[in-house]
């Protein structure tokens, strides 16, 4: 068969992202320190764009009149540019109760040096102590190597090969600079295990040849299973006797390094805040921060008729105020958007924000996206890094989705709503006879929930609760 070419036509639908789409899909999942950062961002680049100032807010606040984006002056003739996609996009979008910023009252932050503090690092304190351990340089380069590959609880992660393959090192020098760095404050750091971790702190003690370190040596994992009477028998002790050595273990630090390296706390500013006005709750979006933009006045009179300006400056103020407009409209959606699912989610869990997580109801993204009439993509963009302020407490908007579990009586129970009861059983159990999983199954099975052992032990493990028989007390 010849080949040959033909001209035809062809009807097709095919789904394609503008600009203005695209910038309004891409602010969707920003935090607002993120969008802060963008705006200002924006600002800098684009001339046309520029913040209002905080009097004009407020002047235009008091009279009732609210900002409005300035739109771009008519022409007589129609111009190419005057096509404007986001026209399209953004007119679907009716009025949602959403309004912009309320007025801001201008607060006095404290100056930035009375925020910073300092804290000296495990790395720091080590280091300072072989300094003025050993003026031998090489030495000084094996114990950096060693400090520098130490965890956040004091545990060296690398070999001793790997150690000196780091450099022209010897085995047996590092070995010797291991042991004068297991020798530092805090007693324990630097040990390759848990158990030489607990031996080096014995060896300080000075128990060294009786039963406690011998139960540290040998029957460590007889301990942290909690088997008494077995350990005490391959000991030759009787319970009581086995008590003693069992205190001054559990006394010792397992994770020396830690206090050195504590969590720094990280504080949120919550996007969404929720207050309950008499039986009503009422959402108000959080726009600290962000500022307001405007197209600028003295830029767009260069796009007025009878200016005398070339076409290449006509063109390039066409082109920035375009940006402009598209980046002012597409801040707005977002935060229309955002005040939409922040509603929902207010609507649909109103029994926690009453009475707290016990009546957190099962939720997912399609419940949402077919109450605001979106898609569920944009529902989880809006609720990625977002975080709101209830009642209960301030919590990110992605905990309001869980899987619901069946009960017997016909409700569908959120898995969040189950682990907070799994916990409060383990928290109320007997420590002398804690409870195995299995029977935790059949006090839910009980309550008309119910779960597989398995899916218990999974719960058990997300809430980092332990086995039962690690939970023991022994006496």
């Amino acid at each position: 068969m010849p080949i040959q070419q033909r001209l035809h036509q062809k009807l097709v639908q095919k789904l394609i992202l503008t600009p203005s789409l695209q910038q309004a899909i891409k602010l969707l999942p920003m935090s607002t320190l993120e969008l802060s950062e963008l705006l200002t961002q924006e600002m800098v680049e684009n001339p046309m764009l520029e913040e209002v100032p905080a009097e004009e807010i407020q002047a235009s606040e008091a009279a009732g009149v609210p900002e409005k984006v300035e739109e771009p002056p008519k022409e007589q003739k129609p111009d190419a540019w005057d096509d404007q996609d986001y026209e399209y996009f953004f007119g679907d979008y009716l009025d949602d109760g959403y309004r912009p910023r309320a007025q801001q009252e201008v607060k006095e932050l404290p100056p930035i040096e009375n925020t910073l503090s300092t804290t000296t690092s495990l790395s720091d304190h080590l280091l300072w102590q072989l300094s003025i351990q050993t003026d031998d340089d090489a030495l000084r380069e094996i114990g950096t190597a060693i400090i520098g590959n130490l965890d956040d609880d004091g545990y060296l992660v690398a070999s001793v090969d790997e150690i000196a393959a780091m450099g022209t090192w010897e085995v047996a020098d590092v070995e010797s600079t291991l042991k004068l760095v297991q020798g530092f404050d805090p007693i324990g750091v630097a040990a390759r295990d848990l158990q030489e971790c607990l031996w080096l702190q014995l060896r300080l003690l000075g128990v060294e040849g009786t039963p406690t370190e011998k139960i540290v040596t040998e029957h460590l994992r007889l301990l942290q299973n909690h088997q008494v009477p077995e350990l005490a028998r391959k000991l030759g002790l009787s319970v009581e006797e086995l008590k003693q050595h069992i205190a001054i273990i559990q006394h010792l630090d397992p994770k020396p390094g830690s206090r050195y390296n504590r969590p720094k706390s990280q504080y949120v500013t919550p996007d969404v805040t929720v207050v309950k006005v008499e039986d009503q709750y009422v959402v108000l979006l959080n726009e600290d921060g962000l500022p307001q933009l405007r197209v600028s006045p003295a830029y767009r009179r260069l796009l007025e008729k009878g200016t005398e300006n070339s076409d290449e400056t006509r063109a390039y103020v066409k082109d920035k105020f375009r940006s402009a407009l598209w980046l002012i409209k597409s801040v707005e959606q977002r935060q229309k958007t955002i005040f939409k699912v922040a509603t929902s989610l207010v609507n649909f869990q109103r029994d926690f924000l009453d009475h707290g997580i016990e009546h957190l109801r099962p939720l997912v993204l399609r419940d949402v996206a077919n109450d605001i009439g979106m898609h569920e993509s944009t529902v989880s963009r809006v609720v990625t890094n977002k975080y709101m302020h209830t009642p209960q407490g301030v919590v990110e908007m992605k905990f309001f989705f869980h899987s619901g579990i069946s009960s017997s009586y016909g409700e569908s129970v959120s898995s969040v709503t189950v682990k907070q009861h799994i916990r409060k059983i383990i928290d109320n159990e007997d420590p002398h006879k804690p409870l195995s999983d299995s029977k935790i199954v059949s006090m839910l099975q009980k309550e008309g929930l119910v779960l597989a052992r398995r899916t218990i032990a999974k719960y058990r493990e997300e809430l980092r609760i332990s086995t039962s028989n690690q939970r023991k007390v022994m006496y």
